[in-house]
């Protein structure tokens, strides 16, 4: 019993190593020049990994690199008035990410004396900063041997090891597992990027390129679904009626006349007032929504009110500005 136990525990190490070399091989030659990949900076780390939350990769280049011109230091982000990083941070969306990223900078130079805590759990106590940001700052950073998820990640690990979504999805505590395990030893940094890489390349969401995946013969979800078109492909040779695949499809709620959407033109609008500046509600409701009525003042206010919780912007009455 004891022998066969090493034996299927030598398989399993020497399948995983198969699958480390092939992953890390691929991402040698395929990955991409971004400009975070240089940096073990924790500060710059930190704001790619917030930017890159929900925003597409193209999107964030730019921005990323006019950021740190700008704020260049933890120092300068943390001591910069609120009303300039939300200025700054126009065109990536999701503006309330702006103002914990720059909580979480004076959390690091008021806690911290300047130094990022290099601890998973100390990083997931700065405010603003979940699960997958400790993570990817512990790894990225301080190349640390840590699991964590992003959407890309998330993605691969199911199909990986467990199988397509449409059978069933694993719970997040069974694919952190999966996720750590998978991390070689001593080569987090990398494994971790070529896993995200992956999911970002090949393992797309709506159309996977299977074809061209180097972990393609390890794969449950490839595997289950060869299986089943094969079965298809007998049934038509039997000529039986041939089922019909239903592809699930994940549709977006309308994002255009959201209550999100509105929150972006409010904050967009006083972006572009000069600092300090403010507008009544009346004033903003029009500029937010063409056929603004006063029968909408209560609804603006529930939003303006809203947006003042969440720290992007000030209410003084009636009156709307930009922090100061």
């Amino acid at each position: 019993m004891a022998a066969t136990y090493e034996v299927n525990r030598q398989a399993e190490r020497t399948e995983t190593d198969g699958i480390h070399q092939r992953l890390l091989g691929w991402f040698a030659s395929n990955r991409r020049d971004l400009p975070w990949r240089h940096t073990r900076d924790p500060y710059c780390v930190l704001v790619s990994e917030i930017m890159l939350q929900q925003t597409q990769v193209d999107r964030v280049v730019p921005k990323y690199l006019a950021f740190l011109e700008q704020f260049p230091t933890l120092q300068a982000l943390a001591e910069a008035p609120t009303a300039e990083v939300i200025r700054a941070w126009a065109g990536l969306g999701y503006n309330r990410r702006a103002v914990n990223l720059q909580r979480t900078a004076r959390a690091v130079l008021a806690e911290h004396g300047g130094q990022f805590p290099r601890e998973v759990a100390a990083l997931r106590a700065l405010p603003g900063v979940g699960p997958y940001t400790s993570g990817a700052v512990a790894c990225f950073a301080f190349e640390q041997d840590v699991a964590f998820l992003d959407t890309n990640i998330r993605r691969v690990v199911q199909r990986l090891f467990v199988g397509p979504e449409e059978r069933g999805l694993a719970t997040e505590r069974a694919l952190v597992a999966l996720a750590a395990q998978a991390v070689p030893p001593g080569q987090g940094w990398l494994w971790n990027q070529a896993i995200m890489e992956l999911g970002a390349l090949v393992c797309t969401a709506a159309t996977p390129a299977c074809w061209r995946c180097p972990l393609q013969r390890d794969c449950a979800a490839y595997n289950t679904r060869r299986q089943s078109d094969e079965q298809l492909f007998d049934a038509a040779l039997a000529e039986s009626p041939r089922p019909v695949r239903k592809i699930a499809e994940k549709r977006e709620a309308p994002y255009a006349n959201s209550n999100r959407f509105f929150r972006g033109r409010l904050v967009d609008a006083l972006r572009a007032l000069p600092t300090g500046q403010s507008l009544p509600l009346d004033a903003l409701g029009p500029q937010i929504k063409p056929e603004y009525s006063p029968a909408d003042a209560a609804w603006l206010r529930q939003i303006a009110t809203r947006l003042a919780a969440d720290g992007l912007i000030e209410l003084d009455g009636d009156l709307a500005r930009l922090p100061i």
